[in-house]
C-alpha cells in the first residue's frame, strides 16, 4: 500500500481560458477564476453516482449550449475538498475503457440559415451548394411555426415556397434536411395575457417562446411537413432546447410535462402522416440527465426515433454523460448531436454567446478532432456543426459574413470526407522549476484529461483537468514527488490510455 493523490484541476490554466461558473445568462459575462483542489483518489466517472441537483444550474444562461456547464461538473466534484491523500493500491489506477467501436461513422452536416433568409431562392441554392462542397449528408434548418402559420386559417405562401426551394435544392444534391420546428404563433401561444396582447404575428417576440395551449395544433403543423416532404427530411426535431433556463425557446412552468405532451402528440401525427419520417425529441443542452429523467417520468419513451443534443463545451464529456443517463433509464435510442461548434471571435472578444472565443485555426482543429473522435461511436447517429456562416452577432460559421472561407471550411470538408482518421495526438513535455516538475503540452478538444505520475512502476499521483481555450495545459506536480525519477503520462479520457503521451524526468 502506498499514498496516491488525485488532483482535480478546473477553470483557467492561463489568462486565455474561461473558468467554470454558474452563468447569470448574460453574454460576455466575465467570471471569477476557480482554484484547483486536491482530493482523495476517487473515480470521476461521468454521470455515475453524482447527485443530480437542479438541472437549471447546469445550464444557466447557455445561449447556444452549456458554456462552462460541463466544466462546472468537474468544479462541483471538487468544491469543498481540501489537500489530502489516501492509501490505495496501484491497482486503483484504472482508466476508462472504450465502448464498442463502430465502422460506420455518424452522418455529418451543417446548420444553415433559417428559412426566413431563403425567400428569394438564391440563398437556399448557395447554402446547399456550400454544404455539398463540405461533403455534408445533412443540413439542419429552423422552420419557425409562427412564420408558417401566422394565423390559424392558412399556411404562409412565402415561407412555404422557401421551404420548397430548400428541400428541392438539398434533394438534388443528395442532402437530407433536419427541420427544427419551434416558436408558437400568437394565436396558439399559452403565454400570459400581458405578453399575448403585444404579440405580433409578423415579428418574433416573447410570447412565441411559450408552448401552445393545445399540443394538437403543433402536431397538425409538423404532420403537414411530414406529409409534404416525406423522406427528403432526415428528421423533424420537436422544439428547441426546452431545458434552457433562459427560456428563450420554451418558457413557462412545468416544462418537462408540457414538452412531453407536445412530443407525444407530434410523434403520433408525424407517423400517421408518413411513418418513414424520423422524429427527434429532447433537443437538450443539459447533459447531467436531470431534465431527461423528468421527461422519462412524463412518458416520452417510445415517442422519438433519436435524442437531439446541443453541446458546445466538453462535447465528448457531455455525449458520454447523456448516454449514460439514457442507459440508466433503459433508453437505447441514438443521439443526434445536431448543434456543436466554436466561435472564431478571438482575439477581438474573449466570450461570445457564453462560449470561449478561439482563433480560426483552433476552430478548424476542434471541429475535425471532434468528428474524428465520434466517428466510431455506435450510439451517435449524426453530428451537425453550428454554423455554416457568420452573422453580425456570432462567428461560429465556417464562412465569414461576406462568404469567405475560414480554415474550418477545409478542415470540416476533409473530416467529413475521411471521418475515420485519428484525432490529434496528445503532446507532453516535462521541466523542473523550483524543485517541482512542470507538465505542459496540448491535446485534442472535447473531454477531461488525465495525468498520471509514476515512480518506477508505482502510480504516485493522478490529476484530472481541462484544457484552456487553445487546447493547451500546464500543471505543476506536487513538490513531494520531487523533480527526478518520474514517468508521466497524459491522455484524453475519451480516447483512453492507448493514445497517451509519456515523458520522463
Amino acid at each position: 500500500m502506498m499514498a496516491i493523490c488525485i488532483q482535480i484541476q478546473v477553470g483557467d490554466m492561463t489568462d486565455n481560458s474561461v473558468p467554470p461558473a454558474i452563468s447569470t445568462g448574460r453574454p460576455g459575462l466575465r467570471r471569477r477564476r476557480a482554484r484547483a483542489r486536491i482530493a482523495p483518489l476517487l473515480p470521476l466517472a461521468s454521470g455515475a453516482g453524482r447527485k443530480a441537483g437542479v438541472y437549471a444550474a447546469r445550464m444557466a444562461g447557455c445561449l447556444r449550449g452549456p458554456a462552462g456547464c460541463l466544466a462546472r461538473s468537474i468544479a462541483l466534484f471538487a468544491v469543498g475538498l481540501t489537500l489530502t491523500c489516501c492509501f490505495a493500491s496501484a491497482g486503483n489506477a484504472q482508466a476508462p475503457t472504450a465502448g464498442r467501436a463502430s465502422s460506420t461513422p455518424p452522418l455529418g452536416g451543417v446548420n444553415v440559415a433559417s428559412l426566413g433568409n431563403m425567400a428569394d431562392g438564391q440563398h437556399a441554392q448557395a447554402e446547399i451548394a456550400a454544404a455539398a462542397k463540405l461533403h455534408a449528408k445533412l443540413v439542419r434548418v429552423e422552420a419557425a411555426w409562427s412564420t408558417f402559420e401566422p394565423s390559424d386559417t392558412k399556411i404562409d405562401a412565402t415561407a412555404l415556397a422557401g421551404m420548397d426551394r430548400l428541400l428541392a435544392a438539398a434533394s438534388a444534391a443528395g442532402i437530407r434536411v433536419i427541420v427544427l420546428v419551434d416558436s408558437t404563433p400568437c394565436w396558439a401561444s399559452s403565454a400570459p395575457a400581458s405578453l399575448l396582447h403585444r404579440c405580433n404575428p409578423r415579428r418574433a417576440g416573447r410570447a412565441n417562446a411559450w408552448p401552445p395551449r393545445h399540443a394538437a395544433d403543433y402536431a397538425s403543423f409538423v404532420a403537414f411537413l411530414a406529409q409534404r416532404y416525406g423522406t427528403r427530411l432526415a428528421a423533424i426535431e420537436v422544439w428547441n432546447e426546452p431545458d434552457q433556463i433562459n427560456e428563450l425557446y420554451f418558457a413557462g412552468p412545468h416544462k418537462a410535462v408540457r414538452y412531453a405532451a407536445i412530443l407525444k402528440a407530434a410523434y403520433r401525427a408525424i407517423k400517421q402522416a408518413n411513418p418513414q419520417v424520423p422524429v427527434l425529441g429532447g433537443s437538450l443542452v443539459g447533459s447531467n440527465g436531470v431534465f431527461l429523467r423528468a421527461l422519462y417520468a412524463a412518458g416520452i419513451k417510445g415517442y422519438y426515433d433519436g435524442l437531439a443534443v446541443h453541446y458546445y463545451t466538453l462535447v465528448l464529456t457531455a455525449i458520454r454523460e447523456i448516454h449514460e443517463a439514457q442507459l440508466q433509464n433503459g433508453d437505447g435510442t441514438p443521439l443526434w448531436l445536431d448543434e456543436f461548434g466554436w466561435s472564431s471571435c478571438y482575439p477581438r472578444h474573449r466570450i461570445e454567446q457564453e462560449q470561449a472565443c478561439v482563433t480560426r485555426g483552433t476552430q478548424a482543429l476542434n471541429l475535425a478532432n471532434v468528428l474524428h473522435s465520434l466517428a466510431r461511436t455506435p450510439y451517435v447517429a449524426a453530428e451537425v456543426v453550428y454554423d455554416l456562416q457568420d452573422n453580425h452577432a456570432e462567428q461560429f460559421g465556417l464562412l465569414t459574413s461576406s462568404g469567405a472561407r475560414k480554415p474550418s471550411f477545409a478542415a470540416l470538408s476533409d473530416a467529413l470526407a475521411s471521418p475515420l482518421a485519428n484525432p490529434s495526438q496528445v503532446a507532453l513535455s516535462l521541466r523542473t522549476a523550483r524543485g517541482q516538475t512542470i507538465a505542459s503540452g496540448s491535446a485534442p478538444v472535447g473531454d477531461i484529461m488525465q495525468l498520471e505520475a509514476f515512480q518506477g512502476s508505482v502510480l504516485r499521483y493522478r490529476a484530472l483537468f481541462t484544457l484552456d481555450r487553445f487546447n493547451h495545459f500546464r500543471l505543476a506536480l506536487p513538490a513531494v514527488l520531487g523533480s527526478s525519477g518520474l514517468r508521466v503520462r497524459v491522455f484524453q479520457r475519451w480516447a483512453g490510455p492507448a493514445r497517451d503521451a509519456q515523458a520522463t524526468i
